[in-house]
């Protein structure tokens, strides 16, 4: 997951100049960097608060030597490390293949040969390292990479020696409940049997898709580890034997590493040729992106230090997508070689592929064997915080909200239409369905908030630039646009450093977008969350935001001529922090929401309408879609449900098909006359309106979906991909 150098990050450290940030947490930032030599590698630093404590040192300096105890066949090789720098760090090498979790919400469960394969191969990694007598303590699908040489186990951040107690609690969680073991979930100690039952929690999710546990709470999780029977609903049978004694509550009755090894696979063959087609080319997209990479950082705030960049020539995104397409099908090709976990056969072969031709069709997939239709048209996007829905402006143009910039795609032909590489947050562009809405503010000197109007089919400029004094524009966040009104979420002043000062002053605005003027404001309280999601239906703006607390979600109703607030009401939704825009579903009398329930919430006065749903699971009910006075939505292990759009009974259930399916509950189905698009594991599932089930799957990535206006074509998007398919 690349993304942009903050202005803060340095230049490099040690020798290794920083192209990009892979991800930051609690204990530090880690970065994709480069060799003076060019070798590209993953470097990890502690944050200082951190680097001042000896004991978080002594972990740190264990985890170094975890890594190198498995070595680079079983996971990431050490390059380098310097525990006792002002800033700790730890350099790796940058592995070229998707987390475990990733790889099977790409393309859904795993192959029973893939698992077996991957599972002799995770074995072979436990035995290297307890046979150093280390535990890892955390084998989970995210520390889990599947290369195309075979899996490498990362992160070992809180492993230690086999009956070591000392540092068990500094710096770092004790695990990961979902895949812990009863001993170490009780608080005991983790031997390396407890490394076998992560094992194979590790493996029932690749198979099927969900952990042998559930989801739920932390203390929910945790008791169902040390006294509930696993959920082991959909595991191959042939697997169920041994995964059975893998998770067994005794430490002493699961097998070891090496009956595991010789009972999951002969060892044939070359690891890549287990693979499904789309992990492989998910591994060779990762190849490619990170030559493709063009380093950015972002700017600075005003007053800070900003640190020396190395200048580098970026490549333009139709170049990007040109070597993408070429270097993709020859890696692809190529994704094999020897099977680390039992020999090495030397170097891996060199890969190569030719230069696919230009434009959003470099790729094209091919009909599915279910007989899912051609895309119309795809492309490649870097898009990876996926926080906004693409927009839709004119008769035949999309708008994607990207990492680093926003691009305008022709609907018909998936032709770039144009670019605006000022848009480096998805909160800075919006539509009203005829224009695009930009927003922009000074990073120094006094507060503005800039607003500039583009044409959908050329980004140029159509009106003359709004600028309202006092108002933050480089945080402010464009919530939609409607009747020739603007609505944003705005903090008044001018940018600010410190974090105390930039909590405060936060107000809803509309801005009158033919005089240029402020038409309300109206203040609320900064709750240290940010993102809204906003509507306009009739005279009520529609608003809705995750709380504080990340426990609920908030809906309220104000009137769009005075910003006043109608009604309020919260709903126990937890995973509210996930909602993008788009995903509040309203018609001209609900709005409705998914989560424990199915809700309908009255416009009117916001009571609630009507309730669907037993409220067992916090995530048993999906982003809901209102089409033709019906409801539909995602229900966790079933499928697609229908209900009455006004009394929220049930119309039908999907019925089920000849392959299993894992429903997404966050991603929002598309509802047409002949299909419901409904979203599942590594694709999109076209549900039949007369059968009630699943006539077909189109493999991809995308997340969000939306229809074209002449609702011929649904468009989705993702992290890596754009596509769009024929609307039925």
């Amino acid at each position: 997951m690349l993304s942009p150098l903050t202005h803060d990050d340095p230049a490099a450290v040690a020798s290794y100049r920083l192209l990009a940030r892979l991800g930051s947490g609690g204990m530090g930032t880690v970065y994709l960097a480069r060799t003076p030599g060019g070798r590209t590698v993953a470097l990890k630093t502690v944050h200082a608060r951190l680097a001042t404590d000896p004991a978080f040192r002594a972990r740190f300096r264990l985890e170094a030597d975890a890594a190198r105890i498995i070595g680079a066949r079983h996971g990431a090789a050490v390059v380098d490390a310097d525990p006792l720098a002002e800033t700790p760090w730890l350099a790796t090498e940058y592995v070229l293949g998707p987390p475990l979790d990733d790889a099977v919400a790409l393309g859904g469960p795993l192959p029973e040969p893939t698992v077996r394969a991957l599972g002799a191969a995770l074995a072979g990694a436990l035995a290297q390292l307890h046979s150093s007598d280390v535990v890892h303590r955390d084998l989970k699908p995210s520390n889990v990479l599947v290369t195309a040489y075979g899996p490498k186990i990362i992160d070992f951040g809180i492993a230690r020696a086999a009956g070591d107690e000392h540092l068990t609690r500094t710096g770092a969680a004790a695990g990961t409940p979902a895949f812990m073991s009863p001993e170490q979930a009780s608080g005991q100690e983790h031997p390396p049997a407890g490394d076998v039952f992560a094992l194979a929690g590790v493996l029932v999710f690749a198979a099927t898709g969900h952990g042998p546990f559930g989801t739920g709470s932390a203390a929910d999780l945790l008791y169902r580890v040390r006294y509930a029977d696993p959920d082991l609903t959909g595991v191959p049978e042939a697997l169920l034997p041994l995964l059975t004694a893998c998770l067994s509550k005794e430490p002493a009755a699961r097998p070891t590493t090496g009956t595991l090894i010789d009972r999951l696979h002969d060892g044939h063959g070359e690891f890549a040729d287990h693979l499904p087609p789309l992990v492989l080319a998910d591994i060779a997209r990762r190849a490619t992106d990170v030559w493709l990479h063009a380093p950015h950082r972002l700017p600075a705030p005003a007053g800070a230090a900003v640190a020396e960049t190395v200048p580098s020539t970026p490549l333009s995104r139709r170049r990007a997508l040109t070597l993408g397409g070429g270097s993709l099908l020859g890696l692809a090709a190529a994704g094999a070689g020897g099977w680390a976990w039992l020999n090495s056969r030397g170097t891996p072969r060199s890969t190569g592929g030719s230069q696919a031709s230009d434009g959003p069709t470099a790729l094209p997939a091919p009909t599915a064997a279910d007989g899912s239709p051609k895309p119309l048209w795809q492309g490649t996007v870097l898009d990876r915080e996926q926080r906004t829905t693409p927009l839709l402006a004119g008769e035949d143009v999309v708008g994607f909200a990207e990492t680093v910039s926003f691009r305008a795609v022709d609907t018909k032909s998936g032709e770039e239409l144009w670019e605006e590489s000022a848009v480096m947050e998805p909160h800075q562009v919006t539509t009203d369905g005829t224009s695009y809405y930009l927003s922009d503010g000074n990073y120094a000197g006094p507060g503005l908030l800039k607003i500039r109007t583009l044409a959908p089919r050329t980004g140029k400029e159509t009106a003359r630039t709004i600028e309202l004094k006092g108002i933050d524009g480089t945080t402010t966040q464009l919530l939609t646009a409607s009747g020739g009104t603007l609505f944003t979420a705005s903090r008044l002043g001018k940018r600010e450093i410190d974090p105390d000062a930039d909590n405060v002053g936060w107000h809803l605005l509309a801005v009158d977008l033919r005089t240029g003027k402020e038409a309300w404001r109206q203040p609320y309280e900064w709750d240290g969350v940010r993102p809204w999601l906003a509507q306009v239906v009739g005279d009520r703006l529609i608003l809705g935001k995750n709380s504080g607390d990340l426990d609920s979600f908030l809906v309220q109703s104000r009137d769009v001529r005075t910003g006043r607030q109608l009604w309020k009401r919260r709903l126990p939704l937890t995973e509210s922090a996930s909602l993008k825009p788009g995903h509040l579903t309203i018609d001209d009398r609900h709005v409705y929401l998914g989560g424990d329930r199915l809700r309908a919430i009255r416009l009117s006065d916001g009571a609630i309408a009507w309730e669907y749903g037993t409220g067992t699971d916090p995530l048993g009910y999906g982003v809901p879609a209102v089409a033709g006075n019906l409801v539909y939505a995602n229900v966790a292990g079933k499928g697609l449900v229908s209900v009455g759009a006004t009394n929220g009974l049930t119309r039908w259930t999907e019925e089920p098909g000849t392959r299993p399916l894992t429903p997404l509950s966050l991603t929002k189905p598309v509802i047409g006359t002949k299909y419901a698009y409904a979203p599942v594991r590594g694709g999109l599932s076209a549900v039949d309106l007369s059968t009630r089930t699943s006539a077909w799957v189109f493999p991809t990535d995308a997340t969000r979906y939306v229809v074209d206006q002449e609702r011929s074509r649904v468009i989705g998007a993702g992290e890596t991909s754009v596509m769009a398919i024929p609307f039925e």
